[in-house]
């Protein structure tokens, strides 16, 4: 499958992330026009680092004027940043992805500071360059379109970096605060130098952590296509560039790996409607999945505890919503490095039953080569079928499934 690579030997940053994607090739007129939305420019130059030829991105105002620098304050806060993603009117995707690297950032600059988000001023993240940094490249990793996003050991750097809080520990605080939700691997260094200073900003923490899958102690075994270099600001010993490849990667296992936490909370008076509420809400607000079971609490009473599984970046949001539709007080957070997945697709297939052509969904599941794994209906539609024709719902999903089976050449 088509594996990204990335090798973060000199940190990485926002900056760095999108010039080594564009050096692969991604589109660059898309980045450009996704942040023009936001009044700025994109600025791609070709610098040498030690040698090697990288490229260096750099958003530029398009307002020099003082009423544009007003402006670029104006957005430094959490929630006029969020504000001003979400109603970008860029595709759906760029926003969540936008959105969801920016909530790592908050959140951790939160737990740092003992300030609630919404309170939150960005200082050092630069305002419009932040918003440049996580939408452009959330822009070029969908334009990748990599099976797999890998990374090696990151480099963070060593000695103190100046802050507006002052003089603070490489890595920054809210950098490990990212890192420690995420199984990424990183190391001090390279260089046992206090000049080297910050190499991994929170910015490239976050996004690596939102968009990376995998992180390894070295290379995977694998067959590069192409490689190329996001140049950083800095003039180290060694190249201050972060290398990213593409190219094809063989599997022992064809299956897709997704991180994921778990959230727990044993709740013992709460009635059954308010539980199957919940479901409905926990999914319709992102969660993977949601299960509810009977358990024996404290003094013999009855009770359940509700397991639901989601994405890191959401589990703040979901535990809240526990709460609120609970009344529990506390919500756990187990950890789990990954899980392995199969790639999923929903199709619509006509099925003719009795007579009559049927319209039903079904879900596919194929492993990363494209074997298909799995055939499911559709509940939902199978159950309408099944009421309009008056047959056993079990016959309508059986003929759905096996004749989406015998037919997926003519549909995949």
């Amino acid at each position: 499958m088509k594996a990204l690579v990335f090798e973060p030997f000199s940190g990485a940053s926002g900056d760095m992330v999108i010039g080594s994607l564009l050096d692969l090739g991604v589109d660059e007129s898309k980045i450009r026009d996704t942040i023009s939305v936001f009044d700025l420019e994109l600025e791609v130059k070709e610098v040498k680092k030690r040698g090697i030829v990288a490229k260096k991105v750099e958003f530029v105002s398009k307002s020099k004027s003082k009423k544009g620098a007003e402006r670029k304050r104006s957005v430094n806060s959490y929630k006029a940043i969020m504000r001003t993603i979400e109603d970008s009117g860029l595709s759906k995707e760029i926003i969540q992805n936008s959105v969801s690297v920016f909530e790592r950032i908050a959140n951790a600059e939160a737990k740092v500071h003992g300030e609630p988000k919404d309170s939150l001023t960005f200082h050092e993240l630069g305002a419009l360059d932040t918003i440049g940094d996580l939408v452009g490249s959330s822009t070029a990793f969908l334009d990748i379109h990599a099976d797999i996003i890998i990374s090696t050991p990151i480099s963070v750097g060593s000695g103190f970096v100046d802050t507006e809080h002052g003089l603070l520990p490489v890595p920054a605080p809210a950098t490990v605060e990212i890192l420690r939700h995420t199984s990424l691997l990183y190391q001090g260094g390279p260089f046992a130098s206090a000049s080297i200073s910050e190499l991994l900003t929170p910015t490239g923490a976050a996004i690596f952590a939102h968009f990376v899958q995998r992180s390894e102690p070295f290379l995977p075994q694998m067959r590069i296509e192409k490689t190329g270099y996001g140049a950083g600001t800095k003039d180290l010993p060694a190249p201050n560039v972060l290398r990213a490849s593409v190219g094809e990667i063989e599997e022992s296992v064809s299956l897709l790996r997704d991180e994921v936490e778990v959230l727990e909370t044993n709740v013992d008076n709460v009635t059954g409607e308010v539980l199957g509420n919940l479901t409905e809400i926990l999914m319709a607000e992102g969660a993977k999945d949601v299960a509810i079971l009977p358990a024996q609490m404290k003094k013999g009473r009855s009770g359940h505890i509700i397991k639901v599984i989601t994405a890191p970046q959401d589990v703040a949001r979901i535990a809240l919503r526990i709460m609120e539709e609970t009344g529990s007080l506390g919500v756990r957070v187990m950890q789990v490095k990954h899980r392995f997945i199969a790639n999923r697709e929903q199709r619509k297939v006509k099925v003719r039953i009795k007579g009559a052509e049927k319209e039903v969904g079904v879900k596919i599941g194929r492993d990363a080569k494209g074997n298909l794994l799995n055939v499911a209906a559709e509940f939902e539609d199978a159950k309408r079928v099944a009421t309009e024709l008056k047959m056993p719902l079990k016959e309508v999903i059986k003929l759905v499934e096996e004749n989406a089976r015998k037919n997926l050449s003519n549909y995949s």
